[in-house]
């Protein structure tokens, strides 16, 4: 993975259930990885969009009715659904003037009692509400008010559980990474900074 530093781990020296979770962690983070690379392909959109109108309102004086719907939803989607990319490269926020003091098991630790408290039980929460939410929405056959265009506005909606469903993919391989650093003292896999 990009930044990413996999630990080499002996699996043949590790407990069954380490033998099952480190190659699911692994598992679950490719497909994220992968995810998270086609994601970026809604850049193209998101740029088309924008450039068009640009182009066309300024140099043609005929602005367009779709440019701005396409440019939201495209953003929209970009956002959510790169997520789970972002968590699993630990692009998230944390207080890193506190988070960096603290052994590897404390972080372990937190991280553990974060996801199994609050993480994986709001991702789960919102996945099955947003999944309502598409229903009704595709019923109603809903329709945006950004602009003229107004196109159905459903397959956002739709972005909004598959977003959440991945975030909670990967949270369970960052739960399994959590216990590992509580057990062992180490990390499974150790990200590098990432500086804005």
């Amino acid at each position: 993975m990009s930044d990413n530093v996999q630990i080499v781990v002996d699996e043949s020296q590790l407990s069954p259930f380490w033998q099952m979770a480190v190659p699911l962690t692994r598992k679950i983070d490719r497909f994220t990885h992968y995810t998270g690379q086609l994601t970026m392909f809604l850049l193209v959109p998101l740029i088309f969009s924008s450039v068009a109108e640009v182009l066309l309102r300024y140099f043609f004086k005929a602005p367009t009715a779709w440019a701005g719907d396409v440019t939201f939803m495209s953003n929209g989607s970009l956002f959510m659904l790169g997520s789970a990319f972002a968590l699993l490269n630990g692009a998230h926020i944390r207080t890193d003037i506190l988070w960096d003091k603290f052994s590897v098991s404390k972080k372990g630790w937190i991280d553990l009692i974060t996801y199994v408290v609050l993480f994986l039980p709001v991702m789960g929460l919102l996945t099955s509400i947003s999944i309502d939410d598409v229903i009704k929405s595709f019923q109603i056959n809903e329709k945006s008010n950004l602009g003229l265009w107004q196109p159905i506005i459903w397959p956002l909606r739709a972005v909004v559980p598959v977003a959440f469903g991945l975030l909670f993919i990967q949270g369970i391989s960052e739960l399994l990474k959590s216990l590992w650093a509580v057990n062992t003292g180490t990390e499974l896999v150790r990200h590098e900074k990432i500086e804005i």
